[in-house]
């Protein structure tokens, strides 16, 4: 070592390891100027509007996010309400269908009630027109039967059958009489 300090210290005193020429440092500083000047006048622009660019895009796309999520939240508020909308609707709809069932039910039943009573009515007038026919056929066939018993009593033939029919009739006229006049349960 002590061999390169004595090379070194061989080419005098204005050589030193520590200190650069003075030239050199001039050369030094003149370079490191230009290449500041350069890098400031033309790289350092661009930098910093990549950097307000790379600012710009990463703000819009904060503002985007916040956009977003407040359109979510809305959404979310369209949802509930129109979840409780549709559920009002419903509640409404399910009321008024047990109303009109109600209707229906009620109508049904007093159309029931109306048509049993024209059922009724009617199995009153049929069964009214069977029983006058059948009196009707009854007293025919009582006048018959009494003619015939009359001819049997008297030994003759009754030809006129208007005057016969008039007996008859007024016999049994006075037979319904005397049968309506006495107690149902009772013997005259």
């Amino acid at each position: 070592m002590k061999t390169l300090l004595a090379a070194a210290g061989d080419h005098g005193a204005e050589n030193s390891v520590i200190l650069p020429p003075l030239y050199e440092v001039f050369y030094a500083a003149l370079i490191l100027l230009l290449i500041w000047v350069l890098v400031g006048k033309y790289a350092l622009p661009k930098i910093y509007a990549m950097l307000d660019e790379r600012q710009a895009k990463i703000e819009e796309g904060l503002g985007a996010a916040e956009k977003a999520k407040a359109d979510a939240a809305s959404a979310e508020r369209q949802r509930e309400e129109m979840l409780r909308e549709a559920n009002a609707e419903a509640h409404s709809i399910r009321d008024r269908a047990s109303e009109e069932a109600k209707g229906i039910v009620a109508a049904a039943r007093d159309e029931a009630q109306a048509e049993a009573a024209r059922i009724l009515e009617n199995a009153q007038r049929q069964i009214e027109a069977e029983r006058a026919a059948a009196e009707g056929t009854l007293r025919t066939e009582v006048g018959i039967l009494a003619t015939q018993l009359a001819e049997k009593i008297v030994g003759e033939h009754l030809s006129d059958t208007a005057l016969t029919a008039r007996v008859v009739d007024r016999f049994l006229d006075d037979l319904e009489k005397e049968t309506a006049a006495a107690p149902v349960g009772g013997v005259n």
